[in-house]
């Protein structure tokens, strides 16, 4: 008896980690509610698909406190079909090819001593850095975003929480 409910808790187990682990990147957002400005652009920019595809992709989430610090305006006019290419120019240069978790990032950032230079989907370079204590963002402009919370899993990739809209130039 003890051996069928240790069979039967462990297929629980893995059951339920394959549901986990079967959430895309774009699932995770859309069920969270921190999200909902995110998911708004993804879909305004057409990329729902793009980032549920195989990836495997990181994602630097930011926050709706985050697209807040947007000047509102500007962030409604971004939202329109005829700004699209630079909705997705802006989104893109939050993800990057390949999955790389925190300790991939710390290991990389204690390789380049402090600072290391990702290649985001739309070309450009996106800087991450080690700061009192901190992990940063550092955009094209020179302005900078909290890593506020790290390794939010999906089946094709992760999510690293941002508390800032890096910008490209």
């Amino acid at each position: 008896m003890k051996k069928i409910f240790t069979i039967v808790t462990c297929l629980f187990a893995f059951a339920a980690s394959q549901t986990i682990n079967s959430q895309t990147i774009v699932d995770a957002a859309v069920s969270n509610e921190n999200f909902t400005t995110l998911v708004t652009a993804l879909k305004a920019a057409d990329l729902v698909g793009a980032l549920q595809g195989d990836g495997p992709f990181t994602v630097f989430a930011p926050t709706n406190d985050a697209f807040a610090k947007i000047d509102a305006a500007t962030l409604n006019s971004l939202l329109q079909p005829e700004n699209v290419k630079a909705l997705t120019n802006i989104l893109t240069f939050h993800v990057v090819s390949g999955k790389l978790a925190a300790a991939d990032v710390v290991a990389a950032l204690k390789k380049g001593k402090g600072k290391v230079e990702l290649k985001a989907l739309n070309g450009q370079t996106l800087t991450v850095l080690q700061k009192d204590g901190k992990i940063w963002l550092q955009d094209q402009n020179g302005n900078y975003s909290e890593i506020v919370t790290t390794d939010v899993m999906g089946s094709n990739g992760v999510i690293h929480v941002i508390d800032s809209v890096v910008m490209p130039k």
